[in-house]
């Protein structure tokens, strides 16, 4: 991409970070990725409505991204514009018994900022390393909580950089989906309903679930969290183990010998090597059990899918 041509005023209107050809694999917890072929991490809503605005002027096509957890980008990266949901959108606000946060926060920091609160119910956002507006557009949960249990109201920018302001009511969730996939929506702040709860109560459930996922995850190795999602009644992990696909290795991809639900990077592991070996994970659990798993990862840029 021709950096003058597509940078004309840019800098000029956006306080934020802008970065050209820039590595996706800085910006996912896989750390896989090629180039973005223009990055810009908005600094507040009226950066995040001109990002939109200048891509839709240039006719450039526009990628949203989060923290890039549950994310595998393509090895020949991604075209057009990205713009990464970050701290410029995180801000928290706690009242009464909700918390109103920025799409760009972090789910850790909202647990702990609830916990000081003495506000309950957001424990489980302590073991989700992802940020609040990709959180709410998967329906991200854990030990038995999604976020939907607990959402309220949410505001979102559509596609033209108008502001929406929607009820929880207008939106479908399910297990690790929502109808705002489906739809040309950034999400940009939400606000969570909680419950009063001793703080100390709150800091010691949080340690719990800390050293349960320590304990099952590999967080040793760069990884994206579950990569399938559970079919009805049983266990993604279970079924990868019992079909012998522990440790299967493509590349420097591997499944992961703590957990088979979870895909890591030995070190130098592609786009491809993931993809192709989520295929060979999908075949063995199939022959095996007769069971189709699906990936719950989300892939951008052009990458050869079997399924």
């Amino acid at each position: 991409m021709n950096k003058k041509a597509v940078s004309f005023g840019l800098e000029d209107i956006l306080a934020g970070k802008i970065r050209y050809n820039e590595p996706m694999s800085k910006h996912t917890s896989w750390r896989i990725g090629g180039p973005a072929e223009l990055l810009v991490e908005p600094q507040g809503l009226t950066d995040l409505q001109l990002a939109i605005h200048y891509a839709g002027i240039k006719k450039m096509p526009v990628t949203i991204i989060g923290n890039g957890t549950n994310l595998l980008v393509s090895d020949s990266g991604i075209k057009g514009m990205v713009i990464k949901i970050g701290s410029g959108l995180a801000g928290i606000k706690v009242k009464d018994f909700t918390i109103t946060v920025g799409a760009g926060a972090k789910l850790a920091r909202v647990a702990s900022t609830a916990q000081q609160a003495g506000l309950g119910g957001l424990e489980f956002m302590a073991g989700i390393p992802g940020t609040l507006g990709g959180a709410i557009v998967m329906n991200a949960g854990a030990n038995g909580s999604t976020i939907s249990d607990f959402l309220q109201d949410i505001i979102v920018v559509d596609d033209h950089g108008e502001v929406i302001s929607m009820k929880k009511e207008e939106v479908s969730f399910g297990y690790r989906t929502s109808s705002l996939q489906e739809l040309p929506f950034i999400v940009v702040e939400a606000t969570l309903k909680c419950f009063s709860r001793d703080s100390q109560e709150i800091k010691d459930r949080i340690k719990t679930l800390w050293e349960k996922r320590k304990a099952s995850q590999p967080l040793d190795y760069p990884n994206a969290g579950s990569v399938f999602r559970n079919p009805p009644g049983d266990s993604a992990g279970r079924l990868i183990e019992t079909a012998g696909g522990k440790a299967l290795r493509v590349g420097d991809a591997q499944v992961s010998e703590k957990h088979a639900n979870f895909i890591v990077n030995l070190g130098r592991a592609t786009a491809v090597d993931v993809l192709s070996l989520i295929s060979k994970v999908q075949d063995l659990v199939y022959n095996k059990h007769g069971i189709e798993l699906s990936p719950e990862v989300r892939v951008l840029g052009d990458v050869f899918r079997r399924r």
